[in-house]
């Protein structure tokens, strides 16, 4: 089961980033230990980081570079206009292919046309 998701997680994981994001302003740690609260515990923290460059190479994000008390700044993420609107556009297809999945689950709630 941790293979198939790993596979799932990797085709949603950018929706859900954008997410924790819409919340509020988070450095990349603070993504992924609150990826960990929400029981991705499997997930690897240069996974979030990879995926970090490539919504902020996308504008999805705003970057900012805070002081550190301890070492180098770090980069804070909030999301950007194009941002939300892309995680309205997951949010859309999360809830197309949620109901979709939903339906195909649950044979017995079909409805009984051509069976």
């Amino acid at each position: 089961m941790a293979s198939q998701m790993t596979e799932m997680l990797k085709g949603t994981l950018e929706g859900i980033v954008l997410a924790i994001l819409a919340e509020r302003p988070a450095y990349g740690y603070e993504i992924t230990s609150r990826l960990r609260d929400e029981g991705f515990t499997d997930l690897v923290e240069g996974t979030v980081y990879a995926l970090l460059v490539r919504i902020e190479q996308r504008g999805f994000v705003d970057v900012k570079k805070v002081p550190s008390a301890k070492g180098p700044p770090r980069k804070v993420y909030s999301l950007s206009a194009k941002g939300r609107t892309q995680l309205g556009e997951f949010w859309k297809t999360w809830s197309f292919l949620a109901e979709r999945i939903e339906h195909l689950h649950r044979p017995d709630s079909r409805d009984d046309e051509g069976e």
